[in-house]
């Protein structure tokens, strides 16, 4: 007996929607699998190329000796220490950066003649290298956390910056004109056109700035700090430690993974209507 055409869709829903939410699940859970096999691939290929006689691993530590160390750091308790001095440095610095970048860059981006005047000289200093700011921020605030904060701030403020003013200023003006002639109030104007105009360019923005974050923090540390990370760094360089270099460079990587993944999740809700390639990772 032949189904119906309503029967039709119904009963192939019915055949094929869990099996469809199985292979959906399996492929979100296959993207960070799939990520894995590069970094886990080259670790094991090292570790056999040590144990194999190959190489002595003297300059390039092999995963075991580098997981030992990790674990060494761990039980210590020296891993945590350094690992919350170096974390609340890059979220102080990011904080003040993102702060500051967002609030100039929107200015610059809704004003001509602001744009005008502060562009140029952000955009010079934009090519100013990060270690180049160190000795000026040691004679202007100290060698104690005022001057790392505000390096890792300056990395994190150009990004955002820029991210906030290309956003605004590539707002379609068609969309802006549609608004008015509805008679939207500026607030309105603002809220929900302008800002989820800006939103998708802003994230990306703040997700460059982040990884800025973290790569200055090193720069950061080099200036007479104690504790952290980029002290370890240090510590691992004076003392012949490359399995404790390359040790920290590994945490250095997963923090920034991490911390990228939060911020995108964290973002994920706020950019669910966009309709564009890519969207069925969130």
């Amino acid at each position: 007996m032949s189904m119906t055409a309503l029967e039709l869709p119904s009963a192939h829903a019915a055949e094929t929607g869990p099996r469809a939410r199985g292979s959906g699940a399996a492929g979100r859970l296959a993207g960070p699998l799939l990520g894995l096999a590069l970094p886990v691939g080259l670790a094991l290929a090292w570790e056999a190329a040590v144990r194999l006689g190959l190489s002595d691993g003297r300059l390039v530590a092999p995963p075991s000796r580098i997981a030992s160390t990790l674990v060494e750091l761990a039980r210590s308790g020296d891993l945590a220490s350094h690992l919350a001095a170096t974390a609340w440095r890059v979220g102080a610095g990011f904080a003040l950066g993102v702060f500051s970048g967002t609030a100039l860059g929107a200015m610059a981006g809704a004003s001509t003649v602001v744009r005008r005047i502060v562009d140029p000289t952000l955009q010079g200093l934009r090519a100013v290298p990060s270690i180049a700011w160190v000795p000026l921020f040691i004679l202007w605030l100290g060698i104690f956390e005022p001057s790392k904060v505000a390096l890792i701030a300056v990395g994190v403020f150009f990004p955002v910056y820029l991210g906030v003013l290309g956003a605004i200023a590539s707002v379609d003006r068609k969309i802006v004109e549609v608004g008015r002639i509805f008679r939207l109030s500026r607030i309105a104007l603002v809220r929900r056109i302008l800002l989820p105009a800006i939103l998708p360019s802003y994230v990306v923005a703040l997700r460059a700035g982040l990884g800025l974050g973290w790569m200055f923090v090193v720069a950061a540390e080099f200036m007479g700090a104690s504790e952290g990370l980029g002290y370890l760094l240090v510590d691992g360089q004076q003392l012949g430690k490359p399995d404790q270099i390359v040790a920290v460079i590994l945490i250095f990587a997963l923090c920034g993974k991490l911390t990228d993944t939060v911020l995108v999740a964290a973002t994920a809700p706020a950019l669910r209507w966009q309709d564009v390639t890519g969207t069925e990772d969130r």
